[in-house]
């Protein structure tokens, strides 16, 4: 196993772990403090107000996003399996095509706005009026990227991309998939 690969493998379980760890809020020019929500249960009606993604697949949703870019299908990721889902590709030639992982997560009870692992490197934006938080180097390490969305008042989409030591490439991933995941998610 090469380096590279070892590195996308050990930083995208650590990373997606993240994905369902949610103890804490860290906004981007705040200190942390506890999360008081719970996410709602899976029944609830697909509404702003209930549930938001209730009536969406993650996998189907990652499927359809990656679909002709050498991914294989979505599988649910390993720690948060009921609202994430991620899949990798290895590399055909690292210079045009190296290898990528790439996850979402769609997780009601939860703010676009918590968890930011490292403020220092993370910025707001929106993509089409949906605001959002990008984060650089996730834990540290380069060639991460983690786009947080969000998609009502207590709800987020979030995507996790990781290409080798290429945070440049891994950001660029993950702003495209977060634009073309936008255009999937409901609005408040």
């Amino acid at each position: 196993m090469t380096k590279t690969r070892r590195t996308i493998g050990a930083l995208g379980v650590t990373t997606l772990a993240l994905v369902g760890a949610a103890a804490c809020s860290n906004p981007v020019d705040g200190a942390a403090t506890p999360t008081t929500s719970a996410p709602a249960a899976a029944s609830s009606p697909a509404s702003i107000s209930g549930n938001p993604f209730a009536s969406l697949d993650q996998c189907q949703l990652l499927d359809q996003i990656l679909a002709g870019q050498g991914f294989p299908p979505a599988q649910p990721s390993v720690a948060d399996s009921n609202r994430s889902c991620r899949s990798a590709k290895k590399s055909q030639n690292a210079a045009t095509d190296p290898a990528a992982e790439v996850g979402i997560a769609l997780q009601n009870g939860q703010k676009y706005t918590d968890n930011i692992q490292n403020p220092s490197s993370a910025h707001n934006g929106n993509i089409d009026g949906r605001k959002l938080i990008e984060q650089r180097d996730l834990l540290g390490s380069p060639g991460g990227c983690q786009v947080g969305m969000e998609v009502g008042p207590n709800a987020r989409a979030l995507v996790i991309v990781l290409i080798s030591d290429d945070t440049q490439a891994a950001c660029k991933k993950a702003e495209d998939v977060a634009t073309a995941l936008d255009k999937r998610l409901p609005r408040g």
